[in-house]
């Protein structure tokens, strides 16, 4: 099990990565930027991340799942979301929508690799979610390992 939480938190953090930022569309990198990061939002993307990785590794055709959704549009992956009661309740009770959390977790990720100092055409960050990065990076970037698995 701890095999697959792992190369489930590999695939999540891969299929986030600033490096497939080059293959958002014009739309999704804008979206990215114009997303405004504070505080409780990235507490509550954070929490929604751990829960929502819990919640997939769980179901049987996660790899199956994780394999679909990467080759899924924007639009088609808020719609799976929102079509799925136990996804959709995570959100809900992280104050967040489909939207909010596919649009969110990147920007989030991103802003806290700018804030360390990643640079380059496939980091989108504004620049007041770099600024919100570096304010907040002892506090969330541990929030963030863990949430990816790279700690207990």
């Amino acid at each position: 099990m701890q095999v697959r939480i792992r190369l489930l938190c590999l695939v999540l953090c891969i299929a986030a990565s600033p490096a497939l930022a080059q293959n958002l569309s014009p739309q999704q990198r804008q979206a990215i930027l114009d997303y405004q990061l504070t505080l409780p939002i990235a507490e509550h993307l954070i929490t929604a991340m751990q829960e929502m990785t819990k919640y997939l590794i769980s179901l049987p055709d996660y790899q199956a799942r994780m394999k679909k959704s990467a080759t899924m549009t924007g639009a088609d992956r808020i719609a799976q979301l929102e079509k799925d009661p136990k996804a959709a309740a995570i959100l809900k009770q992280n104050s967040l929508t489909a939207r909010d959390y596919l649009t969110g977790v990147p920007a989030l990720r991103m802003a806290l690799m700018a804030a360390q100092g990643a640079t380059g055409p496939n980091i989108v960050a504004s620049p007041a979610n770099v600024a919100f990065g570096k304010a907040n990076l002892a506090q969330l970037k541990p929030k963030m390992d863990t949430a990816d698995g790279l700690r207990r």
